[in-house]
C-alpha cells in the first residue's frame, strides 16, 4: 500500500497537482514501504518468478524492454534532462546570488564590464567557460538584456556530460540497463535536478570527480598493468581540472584519498613506485599557477583555499555536518533516491565485513569487486564528514556520494532480488521516470518562488540604475552581485564599501548609488545611509513595492563624487 502511495503521490506532482503538500514535498512513502519490503524478503524471494510460473504479459513485456538498446534509454533520460532545463528557466527567469558572481566574471573577461561580487577564493573554470558561451553567441553587453540563457547553457551541457559519465562508468561497474537506472534515480532527486538550470559549477566538477574515482579504482583492478599506471597517471590531470572548475573539490578529494588507502592499503599504493611519484608530481606542478597566485593575493600559498573555506555560511565548526546527518538521504535524493541509497550504504558495509572476515581480496566469501564497493562507500561516507566539517551544509555540495551510493544501490537491489531484479529495476526505471517529472514541478512551485520573488524586487532597480553613455558606476547594496548583472556597474556590499572602498576611492565623477529595501539584507538604516552620503547633494528615487517581490519599496540616493 506504501508503495502503491508513493507512486501515486508522484504521479500527481508530475501533473501539477502537489499543492496540498507543505513546500510542495512528497512524504518519503517509499523509505517506509522499504522497511516492510525487507522485512518480507523471505516470502517474496521463496514465492519469486520461476521460468516456468512467470504471467504471460509480464514475460512478453520484459522482452520488449530487453530489445531496447541501452543507448536508447540514455538518449531519453538527456533528453528529459534537457526538457527539464528548458521548462524550469521560465519559474527561475532572473540570475541568483551565486550565478550573478560568476556572470559577472565571465562578461568582465569578454568586454571589461566590473565583477561586482567576485573574491579571490572564487575558482576560474565556470567563468572561464561563461566567457566563452558569451563570445560565441555574440553578447551584446549589458543594455543588451541577454546573456543568461548562453550562460545557463553551460550548466546544460555540463549537466549532460555529468549524466553521461554517471551512465560510463555505472556501465562499468554494473550492467549497462543498470547503469540506465542509476543515471534516472540521478536526474530524478531534487538536490540535483533543482541545479541543473542554474549556472554553478557544482554538476561540472561532480564529473570531473567521479572520473576520478574510476581511475584510481582502475588502477588497483589493473594494477601490475600498462592500463593500470596510465590510469594512475591521469587521475591528477583530472583532479586539476575539477579543482580549477571548482576549489570545494579539495574536501572530496581529500575523502576520496583517504577511503582509497583504507579501503586497499598503503602498500597498494606504494607498490606504484615511480609512477605514484610522477602522479604527485603532476599534480604539483599543475597547483603551481594557483599557488603563485594565492601568494601574490594573499601572501600564503593556501591562503584562497582558506579564504574559500572562511566564506562558508554556518553558525559553528560541524553545523554542516548536523544537516547531512538531519537530511540523509531522504532529502538529498527524494524518495526514491533515498532508497537506493540506504541500500548502498548496506552494501558498501556488507562488503567491508566480508573483506574484513576474508583477510583480504582472496578470503573465502569474499567477492571479486568487494574492495571496489568499500572504496566506494567508504569515499561517499567521509565525503559528508570532510565537508560537513569544513563549511556549511547544502545538497549540491556532496553529488559526488550521492552518485556513488546511487550506484552501489542499484547494483545491490538487483544482487538481492535475484529472480525478481528484472521486474525491480524496469519499476525503479519506470517510477524514475515519473519522479523526474515530479521533482521538476517540486523545483519550480516549491523553489523557485523564493529567488524569483528576490529578482522581482531587485532586477527593476538595477535596471533603473544602469550605467549610461560609458560613466562610471558604483552601487553599494545587499544583493552585489545581482545588482552588477543587470545595471552593468560595479557593485559592493555596504560593509566593503565602508572597510575597503570607502570616499578616499571612490573614482571623481562617478555615480554611487546606495538602495535599501523595505524588507532587504545586509543594510543598515535610512539614516545610516544619509551618514554615509555624509551631506552631500543627492539624487533621490523611490521605487515602489512590486507584485510578487519579497524585498519591498526600494529607495536609491544617488551621489556624484
Amino acid at each position: 500500500m506504501l508503495t502503491v502511495l508513493a507512486a501515486a503521490q508522484q504521479l500527481m506532482l508530475a501533473v501539477g497537482l502537489g499543492g496540498w503538500l507543505p513546500g510542495w514535498q512528497p512524504w518519503p512513502y517509499l523509505l517506509l514501504a522499504a522497511v516492510l519490503w525487507l522485512a518480507a524478503k523471505p516470502w517474496w524471494l521463496e514465492n519469486g518468478p520461476r521460468r516456468d510460473g512467470v504471467p504471460g504479459p509480464w514475460t512478453s513485456f520484459e522482452e520488449r524492454l530487453r530489445r531496447v538498446p541501452a543507448w536508447v534509454y540514455v538518449a531519453v533520460v538527456l533528453a528529459s534532462a534537457a526538457g527539464a532545463w528548458v521548462w524550469l528557466q521560465d519559474f527561475e527567469p532572473y540570475l541568483g546570488h551565486e550565478e550573478a558572481v560568476y556572470a559577472n566574471k565571465a562578461r568582465f573577461w569578454f568586454d571589461g564590464t566590473p565583477d561586482a561580487g567576485w573574491g579571490v577564493y572564487r575558482p576560474v573554470g565556470l567563468p572561464a567557460l561563461g566567457a566563452l558561451a558569451l563570445w560565441l553567441t555574440g553578447y551584446e553587453g549589458p543594455a543588451s538584456g541577454g546573456g543568461m540563457g548562453a550562460l545557463r547553457a553551460v550548466t546544460l551541457v555540463l549537466a549532460l556530460v555529468m549524466l553521461c559519465t554517471t551512465y560510463l562508468v555505472a556501465r562499468a561497474w554494473t550492467t549497462p540497463r543498470r547503469a540506465v537506472v542509476v543515471v534516472l534515480v540521478l536526474l530524478s532527486g531534487l538536490g540535483f535536478l533543482r541545479r541543473v538550470p542554474e549556472f554553478l559549477n557544482d554538476i561540472g566538477a561532480t564529473a570531473l570527480l567521479l572520473v576520478v574515482v574510476f581511475l584510481l579504482v582502475t588502477a588497483q583492478e589493473r594494477a601490475g598493468s600498462r592500463a593500470g599506471r596510465i590510469a594512475l597517471l591521469f587521475v591528477p590531470v583530472v583532479a586539476l581540472a575539477a579543482f580549477y572548475l571548482r576549489y570545494g573539490v579539495v574536501g572530496n578529494l581529500l575523502a576520496v584519498a583517504a577511503a582509497g588507502v583504507f579501503a586497499y592499503g598503503p602498500r597498494s599504493w606504494w607498490a606504484f613506485g615511480r609512477w605514484l611519484w610522477a602522479a604527485a608530481g603532476l599534480l604539483l606542478l599543475g597547483l603551481v599557477p594557483h599557488l603563485l597566485y594565492a601568494v601574490e593575493r594573499t601572501g600564503k600559498p593556501l591562503g584562497m583555499i582558506l579564504s574559500a573555506t572562511s566564506q562558508a555560511n554556518r553558525e559553528y565548526v560541524g553545523d554542516g555536518l548536523l544537516y547531512y546527518l538531519s537530511v540523509f538521504p531522504y532529502r538529498l535524493a527524494g524518495d526514491l533516491g533515498a532508497v537506493v541509497m540506504a541500500a548502498g550504504v548496506c552494501a558498501a558495509f556488507a562488503a567491508w565485513r566480508r573483506v574484513r572476515g576474508g583477510r583480504g581480496t582472496g578470503g573465502p566469501g569474499v567477492r571479486e569487486d568487494d574492495r571496489r564497493r568499500v572504496f566506494l562507500g567508504t569515499a561517499a561516507l567521509l565525503v559528508f564528514v570532510v565537508l560537513g566539517v569544513a563549511t556549511d551544509g547544502e545538497p549540491r555540495f556532496v553529488y559526488l556520494p550521492v552518485t556513488l551510493l546511487t550506484i552501489l544501490g542499484v547494483q545491490a537491489l538487483a544482487e538481492c532480488t535475484r529472480a525478481w531484479a528484472p521486474r525491480v529495476l524496469a519499476s525503479l526505471a519506470v517510477l524514475a521516470g515519473v519522479t523526474v517529472l515530479g521533482t521538476a514541478q517540486v523545483v519550480a512551485h516549491g523553489a523557485m518562488p523564493g529567488p524569483t520573488a528576490l529578482g522581482v524586487s531587485t532586477v527593476p532597480v538595477a535596471r533603473a540604475l544602469a550605467a549610461q553613455g560609458g560613466e562610471g558606476c558604483l552601487i553599494v547594496t545587499g544583493y552585489e552581485p545581482e545588482f552588477g548583472w543587470y545595471s552593468g556597474c560595479d557593485a559592493v556590499t555596504y560593509r566593503q564599501y565602508g572597510e575597503r572602498v570607502g570616499e578616499a576611492s571612490v573614482p571623481r565623477g562617478t555615480r554611487v548609488s546606495f538602495v535599501r529595501f523595505e524588507k532587504g539584507r545586509l543594510q543598515p538604516d535610512a539614516a545610516g545611509v544619509r551618514r554615509l552620503i555624509d551631506g552631500r547633494d543627492a539624487t533621490l528615487l523611490r521605487v515602489p513595492a512590486t507584485d510578487g517581490g519579497s524585498a519591498g519599496a526600494a529607495t536609491v540616493w544617488s551621489v556624484r563624487f
